[in-house]
């Protein structure tokens, strides 16, 4: 793709500037997050004859984090930055409104899918499921909107002061609660290779965004409890009563499921807290959320 997409974004890039909406000096900052392929190289041969800038990490470090380096490496050089992932499958010319949404005053504007026609049936209603549930959680979201974005560098500069680990850009931009505008697109099918985003890495990522922005899930945990409890005072009083009647109480089918379904609470109760808990742990220890390699411009 790396080819592919340097044609389309300097083309683009220079209509923008032959348009005034961008200056001369505009470059693109492609970040390799641990590639095990050629793209670092082919990278590295478009800096000498290309307004572009290279950030090598020294692993896979996450797509998160390959988005806040290229904003934070470049940061206080700009007006304005728009992140964008390599696969092109995000409309490229959706910038220019971005841009002009930018000159009417609002410092965030949100690429958002018109729609999500490309998707399989799966992956589009557990999206939609997953929106939903997270505005029930309390975490600010635009619904079809990932990480294609524009930001002012008031925005980045303020970005730069959330310095969690557990990073997820779309939950924690919204927090800053600068003006935000959003521009519509119709997102592509992609050209080249395969997506490096399994169902696995997205539904970790779904789960660190609502277990790093909100404690909703905590108190869920801690009511369902109460309600445990109560049930539990309740049951002991027909088991009383029905002993002091001298009804016999059989009482093993009734034990077991109880056993079963307040076993698994406290183990997910108990897993929940875990993960609060390992996210505090990580967050201690203030270790670098990536590691450059190799830079070149």
């Amino acid at each position: 793709m790396i080819p592919i997409l340097l044609h389309q974004l300097i083309d683009y890039l220079n209509k923008l500037i032959s348009q005034q909406l961008i200056t001369q000096d505009s470059r693109i900052v492609l970040v390799d997050d641990g590639s095990t392929d050629r793209t670092w190289k082919l990278i590295d041969e478009s800096i000498d004859r290309l307004p572009v800038i290279g950030l090598k990490f020294s692993r896979n470090f996450g797509h998160q984090y390959a988005l806040l380096a290229g904003l934070m490496e470049t940061r206080g050089q700009a007006d304005i930055y728009v992140s964008i992932d390599a696969d092109l499958q995000d409309d490229i010319h959706a910038i220019e409104e971005m841009i002009i949404e930018f000159n009417k005053g609002y410092e965030i504007v949100a690429g958002v899918r018109r729609e999500r026609k490309n998707d399989t049936w799966f992956k589009r209603n557990t999206a939609l499921f997953f929106y939903k549930f997270s505005s029930f959680l309390g975490i600010d979201m635009i619904p079809n909107h990932a990480d294609f974005r524009l930001l002012s560098q008031r925005a980045v500069d303020t970005l730069a002061d959330y310095t969690e680990t557990n990073l997820f850009l779309r939950g924690t931009i919204p927090l800053m609660g600068y003006p935000t505008s959003k521009v519509y697109y119709d997102r592509k099918v992609r050209l080249k290779g395969s997506t490096k985003y399994s169902l696995k890495k997205m539904v970790a990522l779904a789960f660190n965004g609502i277990t790093s922005l909100s404690i909703a899930p905590m108190k869920w945990i801690r009511n369902l409890g109460f309600l445990c409890t109560a049930f539990g005072i309740l049951y002991m009083v027909y088991v009383l009563i029905l002993k002091l009647l001298g009804n016999t109480v059989q009482g093993w089918a009734s034990l077991m499921i109880t056993q079963w379904i307040l076993s698994g609470f406290i183990m997910t109760a108990v897993g929940l807290h875990g993960e609060y808990t390992g996210k505090i742990y990580l967050e201690t220890k203030k270790r670098p959320r990536y590691i450059i390699e190799e830079r070149r411009e």
